[in-house]
């Protein structure tokens, strides 16, 4: 059973270092770092973080109308099994190389490096606005997510994501084993230097986007104001519309309603391995 903490102020650093067994209440953490350092199954309700580290190696922690002010920076670290509710995170990189968390109905206004080195991560309902989302995490769940912010999910891994819209420059890169369906991109340059990437029913504009990728596949996708698409890609898309401008696909097959501009450069790709399947 766990111990109340209720209604209280805490000050100074470490002030409930190494504590277990805890449901803290109401409770202001203000000036003081890592007051929760090494603690295990702490249960946080309606309590506000207002300093640097409050919860680093820490494991079995649910909070819930918790909320991280400004300057409680890099606030979840080196943490597992955490999960948070119904909360505002203003600090950034907050999140960093914990394994198993769930984050639900939470606003980021500063996101800028957060969820970084993370694995088996589960999103839902979440609103964040910063660049480098989720940099090199792996095995993540996400629905309706709306972010803000460039360079998301640069070099992630297992990643599944359904019913959101990203405002995101240079999404995607390095990435592997990405399927993203129900969704609407867009950023430049998505999807760069990455492996089996699948897009379904999504729209997406993007300059140069879906380049230099192994194993693009597309089904039932949008491609709006979307140019120079597919170089030295290997690709299977079926694009609902019309296509503004295709260059130098590697191989595979691009089916659309038209494609306006084909730039298919013979001194650099084999024209023979892709084919190309309009109706107008």
């Amino acid at each position: 059973m766990k111990k109340e903490i209720i209604q209280q102020m805490f000050e100074g650093e470490r002030a409930l270092f190494k504590s277990n067994d805890l449901k803290i209440i109401d409770c202001i953490f203000h000036d003081g770092e890592s007051p929760l350092k090494e603690s295990h199954n702490i249960e946080l309700i309606k309590s506000v973080f207002k300093w640097k580290y409050p919860l680093w190696y820490c494991s079995n922690v649910t909070a819930d109308k918790t909320n991280w002010l400004e300057m409680a920076r890099a606030g979840v670290w080196y943490t597992n099994n955490v999960k948070v509710s119904n909360s505002i995170i203003e600090a950034p990189k907050n999140f960093r190389r914990c394994d198993g968390v769930e984050l639900s109905n939470v606003f980021f206004p500063d996101a800028a490096e957060t969820l970084w080195h993370c694995k088996n991560v589960k999103l839902n309902n979440i609103q964040a606005k910063g660049n480098y989302f989720a940099m090199n995490t792996t095995d993540m769940e996400i629905d309706n997510l709306s972010l803000d912010g460039n360079y998301p999910f640069d070099g992630g891994q297992n990643i599944t994501v359904r019913n959101s819209r990203l405002l995101s420059k240079d999404a995607f890169w390095n990435a592997e084993n990405v399927t993203v369906s129900d969704s609407y991109i867009l950023g430049e340059y998505l999807g760069w230097n990455s492996k089996n990437l699948t897009f379904i029913n999504c729209t997406i504009e993007s300059l140069q986007g879906l380049c230099y990728i192994q194993n693009l596949v597309m089904k039932n996708c949008r491609l709006i104001n979307t140019t120079l698409a597919f170089e030295y890609s290997t690709v299977d898309a079926q694009i609902d519309n019309s296509i503004d401008s295709v260059l130098n696909p590697t191989s595979g097959i691009i089916r659309a309603e038209s494609i306006k501009e084909l730039i298919i450069e013979k001194d650099k790709v084999d024209p023979s391995k892709t084919q190309i399947i309009v109706k107008g």
